[in-house]
């Protein structure tokens, strides 16, 4: 039962980390219809320029505000830059840009800031704690605290301001929320910020317990997208679920066959999603975006 436990609070902490990324997806999917596979990328920004600032002696709390702001500000330039400009591209087409955006900047990390691993110290120390029969890590109950956090403060911006009702309008219809005077293109452009906050706090949480590195967005964007799929692509809710049950059967098939196969989960699931329900858990059979 310890063992159970012990792979559900790991499952658990890598999940909450998934369904961040999701939920990025899930955003910039319903406000633009884009798929951003570039998602993931926000995760490891945020990690390894938080992990720069601190090489440089800069402190801790400012080194993880300077490295979400540095990614923030490269989730808006890659819609004003690459997305924008593209129009009325098609989705394959924009899915094609997000990928060489997501290379491109892959590229440009591995210059800058180097090949090698990073890690940023705990936020509250490194002694385990003993729940329910398992050790633990403090680091891992910021990673679930900051997750439902950031789950509910992105609920209630969505529900109680006005701007995150621009965006649900846009989502709804771009077509007519544009014809009642909401900016489009400034709700899209802060829809990719959104998600790149979201994903740079995820990273930079994680990043004491998963390291980082130039090319880890490459796994944990699928992943995230293997979620969001599961939970419904474009469902806030499915997303949070879809991450965590994508958590949970990672570490379960780690702890009881082997982590050899731990990452083949994503992509035997992403399968059966297409092939058995492809609406996802909580996804609409029809769209009314346009």
């Amino acid at each position: 039962m310890s063992d159970f436990m012990q792979f559900v609070f790991s499952g658990l902490t890598t999940g909450a980390i998934y369904a961040l990324a999701a939920l990025g997806f899930s955003l910039i999917y319903n406000a633009s219809g884009v798929i951003n596979f570039a998602q993931g990328d926000f995760l490891m920004l945020g990690g390894m320029v938080t992990a720069a600032l601190l090489a440089h002696q800069m402190p801790y709390g400012l080194a993880m505000v300077g490295g979400v702001a540095a990614t923030v500000i490269v989730g808006l330039l890659l819609y004003r830059l690459a997305i924008q400009p593209a129009g009325e591209a098609s989705v394959v087409s924009l899915i094609i840009i997000t990928i060489g955006a997501s290379i491109f900047i892959q590229g440009v990390v591995q210059i800058v800031l180097g090949k090698n691993q990073q890690t940023l110290p705990p936020f509250s120390g490194d002694r385990a704690l003993q729940i329910m029969g398992a050790y633990v890590l403090p680091q891992s109950l910021w990673v679930l605290g900051t997750a439902a956090v950031l789950v509910a403060l992105c609920f209630g911006f969505f529900r109680f301001t006005m701007i995150g009702k621009a965006m649900l309008a846009v989502a709804a219809n771009a077509l007519a929320a544009r014809a009642v005077g909401i900016p489009t293109a400034r709700v899209l452009q802060l829809s990719f910020g959104l998600s790149a906050l979201l994903g740079a706090v995820a990273g930079v949480v994680a990043a004491p317990v998963t390291t980082t590195v130039y090319d880890l967005g490459l796994m944990l964007g699928m992943k995230g997208f293997v979620a969001a799929t599961l939970g419904g692509l474009g469902s806030g809710l499915g997303a949070v679920v879809g991450g965590l049950i994508v958590g949970l059967l990672e570490a379960l098939v780690a702890g009881y066959i082997s982590s050899a196969y731990k990452d083949a989960v994503p992509f035997v699931m992403i399968v059966v999603i297409l092939l058995v329900m492809p609406h996802g858990l909580f996804g609409a059979k029809t769209s009314d975006r346009v």
